[in-house]
């Protein structure tokens, strides 16, 4: 698990994601259901990859995605490094 100074740095390369405080989540807005899906199956693809996979609720053109390393009861490295992969999708 990280640390409190750890997370902050990992925070300011980020874009937009919210710390939560064990996670970490971002808000992804698309035209309608079909492009929320087609951005899921993408971070699905990059999960398996990973061997990561982050929580995620689509609520029809909204996507929320929340990452935590759930072994460690709190966030790591993968959290941050998954969720810069993400931001390039």
């Amino acid at each position: 698990m990280l640390t409190l100074k750890e997370i902050q740095d990992h925070m300011l390369e980020l874009k937009e994601w919210n710390l939560d405080f064990s996670s970490i989540s971002k808000d992804f807005d698309f035209k309608d259901f079909k492009e929320s899906l087609d951005f899921v199956n993408k971070v699905g693809e990059l999960a398996e990859k990973h061997n990561h996979h982050p929580d995620i609720m689509i609520n029809y053109n909204r996507v929320r995605l929340t990452l935590t390393t759930h072994s460690e009861k709190g966030l790591s490295k993968k959290d941050f490094d998954i969720a810069k992969e993400i931001d390039k999708i």
